[in-house]
Formats: structure tokens, sequence, C-alpha cells
């Protein structure tokens, strides 16, 4: 129960889910298909492997389907009141295709929105044999939403962020000469739970020598030796928020070509964070780390996006990266979170990169991951 000198505050599902039906009343919908599970949760606050939700245009319309093993979980939310109004759990103890279809043709709907980025074609097309339904295709519709945290994510957000920039000195200890990549990369996951983290947010990159020119190298049993550059890049969740970052070290002593290519890197970061304020376009932060590695002889050697929104999946908008034709420009706004991590490459002698998490504020942004970003030496 809320303490007595506090308001009842309504479930945060309620706001996301009116907003939610305004898209879909724009789009000529009568109710839309949820199977994402990121998208679930951020609209019922429900932890699942498994579930649909119909959202329909009409605020009467809220059909959550789960089988038999989140059904306490489901009474629980609405018991507590946390579930968005209106929510109705219906079983499915079949199929969830079947039960989708057997829900559907209960409903006054006609034009039904699916999500296209996660319907698989064999879904799509069982779901056409067997109903007159008009399914429509949709894109990133909840996920346009999520792109923008609201004050309790932000919240979490900082925590996590400051919680993993945390981890960066102990970090360092246990990158050292001889010892392999996959082992540094297990003392890393160690370290994240250890924190306090739930697990961490992706495979840890441990990436040494000529494997840290691989911009996503797997931990492999390569020792790591004097003078190799070393990437680490690392994650956390909290409360079901990720965050991610990246730092570069260096075994023994730095070269000067190593000295050089992280410098460049770190000021395409400075660069990348000074040109991204509210109302600029995400292609304009990627362009201001671009044009600083060219400065530097060097934009060849990144080949990568500046960054990746974050938030409950690791890769989520914004993109940040060069215009795409198949995608609308995204302008920042307050409330967005993001990485900016330029990198370069240099096969067969190695790369660096420096990721940072950052939220766009009314003024710029805040760092959410501050902590060292000199090329420390182990």
């Amino acid at each position: 129960m809320p303490a007595p000198d506090q308001p009842d505050r309504p479930p945060v599902g309620d706001d996301r889910v009116a907003r939610l039906r305004q898209e879909i009343l724009a789009r000529g919908l009568d109710a839309l298909v949820v199977g994402h599970l990121p998208n679930l949760f951020y609209l019922t606050t429900l932890r699942a492997t498994a579930g649909l939700l119909v959202v329909g245009a009409g605020e009467a319309v809220l059909h959550l389907l789960v089988d038999f093993r989140y059904e306490t979980a489901v009474a629980d939310l609405i018991e507590r009141g946390e579930a968005p109004r209106g929510l109705q759990l219906t079983r499915v103890s079949g199929t969830y295709e079947e039960a989708l279809v057997g829900l559907l043709d209960s409903l006054d709907a006609r034009r039904i929105g699916i999500e296209a980025d996660h319907t698989s074609v064999r879904r799509w097309q069982w779901l056409q044999d067997r109903t007159s339904l008009t399914l429509v295709p949709t894109l990133e519709l909840v996920e346009r939403q999520r792109m923008v945290k609201d004050v309790e994510e932000i919240g979490v957000m900082r925590r996590a962020g400051a919680l993993l920039a945390s981890l960066v000195a102990p970090l360092l200890s246990v990158v050292r000469n001889g010892r392999t990549e996959r082992d540094v990369a297990g003392d890393i996951d160690q370290l994240v739970v250890g924190a306090g983290f739930e697990r961490t947010a992706f495979e840890t990159i441990v990436a040494s020598g000529p494997n840290s020119a691989l911009p996503h190298a797997h931990p492999t049993t390569r020792r790591l030796a004097a003078a190799d550059l070393v990437i680490i890049d690392f994650g956390g969740v909290l409360e079901s928020y990720r965050v991610d970052m990246s730092r570069t070290v260096v075994v023994g002593r730095a070269t000067p070509e190593a000295e050089r290519l992280h410098q460049a890197v770190r000021e395409a970061q400075l660069a990348a964070m000074a040109a991204a304020v509210p109302g600029v376009a995400v292609s304009a932060v990627d362009h201001a780390a671009r044009a600083a590695l060219a400065r530097h002889q060097l934009a060849e050697a990144f080949g990568h996006s500046t960054g990746h929104g974050l938030g409950l999946e690791v890769h989520e908008l914004p993109r940040v990266g060069r215009p795409r034709d198949d995608a609308d420009e995204v302008t920042l706004a307050p409330g967005m979170v993001f990485t900016i991590e330029p990198g370069v490459y240099v096969p067969g002698m190695g790369g660096v990169r420096i990721e940072d998490d950052v939220v766009v504020t009314a003024n710029g942004i805040d760092v959410l991951t501050s902590a060292r970003r000199d090329l420390a030496v182990t």
C-alpha cells in the first residue's frame, strides 16, 4: 500500500496504453497484437517468456493471453493495482495462435495490427489462413514510445549506469598479462553480478591484441601479452533495464600507435557528446564522431554506428548512425537514452573503443557511466 502521505498513483501502463491507443487509431486499426516480450513488459510490467496482448482502439479492449505458468502472476498484478486499467486475462490452453484467433474473432474488430518485426512468416500465414480479419503489418509502434524514457525509467538507468561505472576500477585488476580472454570475461561477469545486477546484459567482450580489431569478438583462449590493446565491453541488467559500456586498456606499456588510436577515439567521443543536444538529428551525432576520426585519417577504420538506444533491450531505438533509406530520421529529445561508442579497428594490430551511456536532457546530455576514459595500463 502507498505511504499515508503519498497519493495513489495510477499504474505506469495506463499512460503507456493510452498513448499506444492514439497510435492505433491514427493508423485506422481496431486493435494491435503485441507479442514482443519487452513491449509486453513495458505495457503490463509482466515478466514472462510467452504472452500476447491485444490492445483495442476502444478503452474496453485490453486482453492479455498467457498460459497457466503466468496466471497467478497476472492475477497478482491486477490485485496489487499494478496492471493497466481494463486488463483482462485470457488463458491459453492450447497454442497461442489458436487462442489469439479465438479472441480476435470474438471482438468487434476488423483491422488488426501485427508487429511485423517480431512475427514469423509462419505465424503470419497461419493467422491469415484461419481468420477473415484484415491483418496489417505495423512497425515499431511500441518501440518508438519506449525510445523516450519516463522519470522512473531514467531513475533506474541512472542507478544502473553509476553501478556499472563503479566496476571499472576493480575490472582493471583482472586484466593481466598471461590470462586468457575467457578467464578475464568470467571474472568480469562475477563482478557484474556481485555488484547487484540481476545478470549480465550480454556476453561480455574481452578482445586482446589482434582480436581487438574485431568489433564484436567473442572471448577466446588467447592469452593477453605485453603491449596488447584490450577492449572490454560489458553490461548489466537492473530492474529489467540494460546498461552497457566499453573501455580499452593496454597490457604493460602502450606503443605510440596505441596512444594515437586511443586519443583519436576519445576526441571522437567528445565531439559526438557535444553534438548530442535536443532537436538535433541522430545522424549529426554520428557525423561529429566520424569527422573527428577523419582529422586523424581514421575514418575508414570506423565501420559501425556511433551508438544505439538502451532500455529494456541492449539495442533499441534510437539508432545513432548515418541516415538510412529504410528508416525515418530520429530527432533527439529529452528522455532518450543511448550509447556513444566510436571505435577504430586496424586488422593485425588491434582496436580501440570507448563507450558510455547518456540521457538527453533539456540542455544536452548527462553521462550515466562516468568513469576514467584514459588508456589505462595494467
